[in-house]
């Protein structure tokens, strides 16, 4: 179906979503190339669960300090037209005679600040899904009052999910606490938003595999709040961690880092193992020795257009992408 951006309809998939125990999963994109490979993981399982109209959704950050996807979406140097191009992209790519027509894939809005994106605010808030409206770098109470503004004025239109506390930072630069159970239902019944982002240990900036997910916060965030929870930072933790977040109270979740730190290594293999193919012979003999590539690497082929070109890599990243999305899918659309 087309794009769900209507408020109703985007709350009624998570319901029916809650109905099945499924959390929905949010993949960040910042290219064409992720934005396919997701769609096309998500069209691939919901045949294999007999489900055509599986819900997904696809996310993008803005000015957002530790990581501008918009900006990184063109080589304008402009957000706006980053943002336009990944919505367009979105919209073709779930349009009429598509492949992925039958699924009800949203667009969202991720780590949309109030200061750093006060022109996006502006914005028709209908023509997207829903928005992270992170205040969190402001203290609490002003936290609370900038978000419930949010909703005041926007709350009919889109739907809304807050991030109470700041979640913690990858180079321990900053005192993230984990969200308290009280904390949390003081931040949802006064903000009125209708999913909320705890700190739940999880890093959503790198991968760190000290950190861990504290599950026993979540539920009992969940006693307070109901199922209402999302989780961002997913890149970090196990999926045995993970595997049961809806018993949680964990309904969205958001995942990025995994895409890029996971299939850059798939990349440099078949690109090392395939030199001459790519650079040519004299190029590869250079790089042979000079160390930079080992014996079994081909040096001495000539190149070949099927190597050397934007859509060879592109098709490596999007295969493991794909797989990457595919795993993630597995573990929460049983």
């Amino acid at each position: 179906m087309p794009l769900v951006t209507d408020r109703d309809q985007v709350l009624d998939i998570y319901a029916g979503a809650a109905q099945k125990r499924w959390v929905v999963p949010t993949f960040c994109t910042e290219n064409l190339t992720t934005t396919e490979a997701v769609l096309a993981a998500t069209e691939e399982h919901g045949k294999h669960l007999g489900a055509s109209h599986l819900p997904v959704t696809i996310a993008i950050t803005n000015l957002y300090s530790h990581r501008s996807q918009t900006l990184s979406y063109t080589r304008t140097g402009r957000w706006e037209i980053g943002l336009r191009l990944f919505v367009a992209d979105v919209e073709v790519l779930t349009g009429h005679g598509s492949p992925f027509e039958s699924l009800h894939v949203m667009i969202h809005l991720d780590h949309i600040q109030p200061d750093l994106d006060r022109e996006l605010l502006g914005w028709d808030m209908r023509r997207f899904s829903s928005i992270m409206f992170d205040a969190s770098r402001l203290p609490f109470e002003r936290n609370v009052e900038a978000t419930a503004r949010f909703v005041e004025q926007h709350g009919s239109e889109i739907v809304v999910e807050g991030a109470c506390d700041e979640i913690r930072d990858s180079a321990g630069g900053e005192v993230c606490n984990l969200t308290t159970p009280e904390r949390a239902q003081q931040y949802f019944s006064k903000t009125g938003v209708d999913f909320i982002v705890a700190n739940l240990g999880t890093e959503h900036r790198a991968s760190a595999s000290e950190l861990r997910y504290h599950g026993e916060i979540a539920r009992a965030i969940k006693d307070k709040v109901g199922t209402k929870m999302v989780l961002h930072g997913c890149s970090s933790v196990s999926r045995s961690q993970v595997g049961h977040l809806f018993d949680d109270g964990v309904c969205k979740v958001n995942i990025w880092t995994a895409f890029e730190r996971d299939s850059s290594p798939a990349l440099l293999a078949d690109m090392v193992k395939n030199a001459a193919k790519i650079a040519g012979p004299v190029a590869a003999a250079k790089l042979l020795q000079a160390g930079y590539l080992g014996p079994q690497a081909d040096t001495t082929s000539r190149p070949h257009l099927d190597y050397f070109t934007t859509s060879y890599r592109q098709s490596l990243v999007f295969s493991e992408m794909k797989r990457i999305a595919s795993a993630y899918l597995e573990t929460w659309y049983a």
